[in-house]
C-alpha cells in the first residue's frame, strides 16, 4: 500500500504528472469497460436481422414489429435512469458486473421464448444492462483517465459500439445462411439474438480485472485504496497530487444531491448535458442506421443491393469513429462538433433536394449518407459521450450523467418511432429536411453553449462551470 496522503504537496502539474503514465495498465482497463460499448452495438442492430423472421413466427401486425423493436430502448431508458443513484451507492464496477449479467440473461432468454411476450419481457431485461453499460462505461473511462488522453479513452467505447454494430450485420447473414426460409423462421433469429450472451459473458469476467473508479473510492472515503489504483496510473507524485485535486472538489460540496444541479454554473452543465445528447439523436443517425436499407430501396437499389450498401454505412462508421479517436485530443471536443454537425446539416439538406427534385438514381444519396455518417462518426458520436462523462462534478457525476443518458435514450425511442410515418406521411424530402434544421440547431448550441474541454482536468472542467467560464 502506498505511503499516506499528505496536504503538502506541490502545485498540480500536469506535464509531470503525464510523464510518469503507465499506459499500459490505463489501456487494460479501459478497452475492458469500453467492451460494454460493443454489447450497446450488438443489441441494437441485432434485432434488424431478426425482426422480419419474428414478424413470420409470431403472426406480427407492424404496431407490434415496431415493439419488437423498440423494446430495447424502453428497458434503456430506465437501465440509463436508474445507473447513476445505483453505482453512485455501489460503485461503478459492481453495477457494471451486474449490468452484463442483464445482458445474458436478456440474450438468452429473448432467443428462447415460445411467445412474443415472453421475448418483449427479456428483451427489456437486456435493454436494463445496455442503458447501465451505455452510461457508465464512458463515465468510469472518463474517470480513471489521465487528463492528457480523456478524450480518445472515453472514445473507445463509441469505437466498440458501432465495431458491434458492424459485426452484427456479418452475424445475422451468417444465421440466415444456414439453413432454408423455414429454418431461419423457427431458429436463425433465435440464434441471431442468443449469441449476445458470449460478448456479455467475456465482458463480465473481465471486469474483475479492473480496479473501481479512483473518485467513486474518494468520495466513500477509501482515499488510500484510491490512492493505490492512482499510483498505477500516475505513479507516485502524481497520483497523490490527483487525490488532493479529488478531495478538495468534494470538500467544495458534500452532498450528492439532485438540487446541486440546479444551482448556478452547474445548472448550465445540465442544460448542455441534456441538450447535447438529445440532439445527437434528433438529427437522424439512428434513423439512417436502422432503416438504411428502406432509405436505400427508395433510391431504386434492390433489396441485396440495399445491404451491401448498409454494411458500406457500417464501415464508414468504424474508419471515422477510429478518425475521431485520434483527433479528439489534439484538435478538441468544440471543433469536431462544429465540423461534424455542420457537415452533417448540409448533407442532410442535401439528401432532401435529391429526394425532392426526384435525382436519386445512381450513387448520390448513397455518397452524401456516407458523408452524413463519417461526419457524425467524428462528431456527435464519440464526442457526445465524452462530454457526457467529463463536465458533470464529481460529487454528483454518476446521476447527472445518468439523466443525460436518458434523456438521450429518450429521444431515440422517439426517432425510432417517429421516422417510418414520417417518411409515409411527409416523404423523404421533408423528413431529411426536419433533421437538417435540427443539425442546423445542433452547429449554433455547439458554438454557443458547448466549452473546450480538451486538456482540463475533472476537476478544472467542474471549477470552470462555477466560475462561469466557458472557454
Amino acid at each position: 500500500m502506498a505511503a499516506p496522503i499528505t496536504a503538502t504537496q506541490s502545485q498540480h502539474n500536469p506535464i509531470a504528472e503525464d510523464s510518469g503514465i503507465n499506459m499500459k495498465f490505463v489501456m487494460l482497463a479501459s478497452i475492458i469497460a469500453a467492451l460494454g460499448g460493443l454489447l450497446f452495438g450488438f443489441d441494437t442492430a441485432v434485432v434488424s436481422g431478426a425482426v422480419g423472421f419474428m414478424q413470420d413466427r409470431f403472426d406480427l401486425s407492424e404496431v407490434q414489429v415496431g415493439w419488437a423493436v423498440s423494446s430495447l430502448i424502453v428497458g434503456c431508458i430506465v437501465g440509463a435512469g436508474a445507473s447513476g443513484i445505483i453505482s453512485d451507492r455501489y460503485g461503478r464496477k459492481k453495477v457494471l458486473i451486474a449490468a452484463a449479467l442483464l445482458f445474458i440473461i436478456g440474450s438468452i432468454g429473448s432467443a428462447l421464448p415460445s411467445t412474443f411476450t415472453g421475448y418483449i419481457i427479456f428483451r427489456m431485461i437486456g435493454g436494463l444492462g445496455i442503458g447501465i453499460t451505455s452510461t457508465l462505461c464512458p463515465l468510469y473511462n472518463a474517470e480513471i483517465a489521465p487528463t492528457r488522453y480523456r478524450g480518445r479513452l472515453v472514445a473507445f467505447n463509441q469505437l466498440a459500439t458501432v465495431t458491434g454494430i458492424f459485426l452484427t450485420y456479418f452475424v445475422n447473414n451468417a444465421f440466415a445462411s444456414m439453413g432454408d426460409d423455414a429454418w431461419d423462421i423457427s431458429t436463425a433469429w433465435r440464434w441471431m439474438l442468443g449469441v449476445g450472451a458470449v460478448p456479455g459473458a467475456l465482458f463480465m469476467v473481465l471486469l474483475f480485472l479492473v480496479p473501481e473508479s479512483p473518485r467513486w473510492l474518494i468520495k466513500q472515503g477509501r482515499a488510500e485504496q484510491a490512492l493505490d489504483i492512482l499510483v498505477k496510473i500516475h505513479g507516485e507524485n502524481g497520483a497523490r497530487q490527483e487525490v488532493l485535486d479529488i478531495k478538495e472538489s468534494f470538500k467544495q460540496e458534500h452532498r450528492g444531491s439532485l438540487r446541486q444541479l440546479f444551482k448556478p454554473g452547474l445548472r448550465t452543465a445540465l442544460i448542455v448535458g441534456v441538450v447535447i445528447a438529445v440532439l445527437q439523436q434528433v438529427t437522424g443517425i439512428n434513423a439512417v442506421l436502422y432503416y438504411a436499407p428502406e432509405i436505400l430501396k427508395q433510391t431504386g437499389a434492390g433489396t441485396n443491393a440495399a445491404l451491401v450498401q448498409t454494411i458500406l454505412v457500417g464501415l464508414i462508421n468504424v474508419v471515422f469513429t477510429i478518425i475521431a479517436i485520434r483527433l479528439i485530443d489534439r484538435v478538441g471536443r468544440k471543433a469536431l462538433l462544429l465540423i461534424g454537425s455542420a457537415l452533417m446539416t448540409l448533407c442532410l439538406l442535401f439528401i432532401g433536394l435529391a429526394f425532392h427534385t426526384g435525382h436519386t438514381s445512381g450513387i448520390l444519396v448513397l455518397i452524401l449518407l456516407l458523408v452524413y455518417v463519417a461526419a457524425f462518426a467524428i462528431s456527435l458520436g464519440p464526442v457526445v459521450w465524452v462530454l457526457l462523462a467529463e463536465i458533470f462534478p464529481n460529487h454528483i457525476r454518476g446521476r447527472a450523467t445518468a439523466i443525460a443518458s436518458m434523456a438521450l435514450w429518450a429521444a431515440d425511442y422517439v426517432v425510432s418511432q417517429t421516422f417510418p410515418p414520417m417518411l409515409k406521411s411527409a416523404g423523404a424530402a421533408s423528413t431529411f429536411w426536419i433533421y437538417a434544421v435540427m443539425g442546423l440547431i445542433t452547429v449554433v448550441f455547439t458554438w454557443r453553449m458547448i466549452p473546450e474541454t480538451k486538456g482540463k482536468s475533472l476537476e478544472e472542467i467542474e471549477t470552470m462551470w462555477k466560475s462561469g467560464v466557458k472557454h
